[in-house]
């Protein structure tokens, strides 16, 4: 199988080093990034124009100025907002950046929690908000030296991280009292979405995925389009979709091996469900992609 990893398990930066900056331009470079979680912390800063950040369900349309925090393991997505188009960047930095022994007081009081799920914060921050104003020139300067960031400017990156850690703390409030119950019946549905990673080119029922969530299927259908803003069978049609047109550019094999691959397993469903999402049939959207 070759899904695409919901759980996103590549290592920004360098082991000694684990953060990065990542440049990101929407439609230009990508139309999106779909749900996916990793164990890194990450602020979304927004450059020119819009996009929209998915974080737990919540959508958030991101502009200019702007920034959105991802604390770890939360489940989130970058769209394009509408038929506008978004230049941002990604700081990414693991937790294990702030650690610096086996035991480390200011790691346990002032990582940990986060990642407890214990403490917690908001997640856009508009330009004339407190935390936005007080983080900026940080954040700034992490953009400004990214691609010195091991070398020259190094000891400025982790200073520039250790400030943006300083401020989320104070911006945070505990998770008790920000009502984030919601979020850990969220994340189990993560099970669900690594079901469908594995197992996408199996028949797959709702039924089958509630039962790895440990929901009923009413509760789960409920709580699986509050999170993703769609059903699951849409989520799961969507999700064999995407796959089926990566292998239409990246290899020569048949449409209808392709299909079958992807879990369709009538060639005439897959052609109507392809050209409803893509607006062409399969063999006519490879013809556009290669010649692009």
């Amino acid at each position: 199988m070759d899904g695409s990893p919901l759980h996103e398990t590549k290592i920004h930066g360098t082991a000694t080093a684990p953060y990065s900056v990542y440049r990101g331009r929407i439609p230009e470079w990508m139309l999106s990034f779909p749900l996916h979680w990793h164990e890194e912390f990450e602020l979304i800063y927004c450059m020119e124009g819009r996009i929209e950040v998915t974080v737990w369900g919540q959508t958030y349309v991101l502009r200019a100025k702007e920034l959105l925090v991802v604390l770890p393991h939360a489940v989130h997505a970058i769209e394009q907002c509408g038929v506008e188009r978004g230049e941002y960047y990604n700081i990414m930095f693991h937790p294990t950046v702030f650690r610096w022994s086996d035991e480390d007081p200011c790691y346990e009081e002032y990582v940990l929690p986060f990642l407890r799920g214990e403490r917690t914060m908001d997640c856009l921050y508009r330009e004339d908000s407190d935390f936005n104003r007080t983080v900026t020139p940080c954040v700034l300067s992490i953009l400004k030296h990214r691609r010195e960031c091991y070398s020259t400017y190094a000891l400025m990156m982790r200073s520039d991280l250790f400030e943006l850690l300083h401020y989320m703390n104070r911006y945070s409030v505990s998770a008790a009292d920000d009502g984030s119950a919601q979020q850990l019946s969220y994340s189990r549905l993560k099970n669900a979405l690594y079901y469908v990673q594995h197992f996408y080119d199996q028949e797959i029922s709702v039924l089958s995925a509630a039962k790895q969530c440990g929901f009923s299927e009413s509760h789960f259908m409920k709580l699986f389009k509050e999170l993703t803003g769609m059903s699951f069978n849409a989520y799961l049609v969507n999700y064999r979709l995407k796959l089926a047109a990566k292998q239409l550019v990246e290899t020569d094999y048949k449409v209808i091996d392709i299909a079958e691959s992807c879990g369709f397993h009538n060639q005439s469903y897959f052609t109507r469900v392809f050209q409803k999402k893509y607006g062409k049939a399969p063999l006519a959207y490879r013809n556009m992609k290669r010649r692009s």
